[in-house]
């Protein structure tokens, strides 16, 4: 146990480098004029170490978004030369880019919620109004 412990925790801190790292080429060491304004929210690495998914997240419209991924795409050999050299590592795991839609998830996850709740409160407000007096349970005397 102690050896598979201790290996995800060095995938971790080499994770946590990667996003440091290719965090700030994208925030302005890479001279693409494609680039938007974008940074990166995760980084995950297959189990051997010989790939890493690297999650962005864009902000603006779709073609800021689709440009800023395809520049990034182009870049990802410069970046992993880049790595190498300030990692001071043999190998950098191949990179792939993809885009983190977890805030717009969550933004419609928390409207439909929204949505649910105000006409439950809507039914209750109805219901509650139109409803007659509780009868009277019958007693048998």
């Amino acid at each position: 146990m102690p050896e598979q412990r201790g290996r995800k925790h060095h995938q971790d801190r080499v994770a946590g480098t990667l996003r440091e790292e290719i965090g700030s080429m994208i925030g302005g060491e890479l001279n693409d004029p494609r680039l938007g304004l974008a940074y990166v929210t995760e980084v995950v690495l297959a189990r051997g170490g010989k790939s890493a998914h690297v999650y962005v997240s864009v902000d603006g419209g779709e073609e800021d978004t689709r440009t800023t991924m395809d520049a990034l795409h182009a870049a990802a050999g410069f970046i992993r030369l880049e790595l190498k050299a300030r990692m001071g590592v043999a190998h950098v795991p191949e990179l792939s880019f993809h885009l983190d839609n977890s805030d717009h998830v969550r933004a419609r996850m928390e409207e439909l919620l929204g949505r649910i709740e105000r006409k439950k409160s809507k039914a209750a407000a109805a219901s509650g109004s139109n409803t007659a007096p509780a009868a009277q349970p019958l007693v048998e005397k």
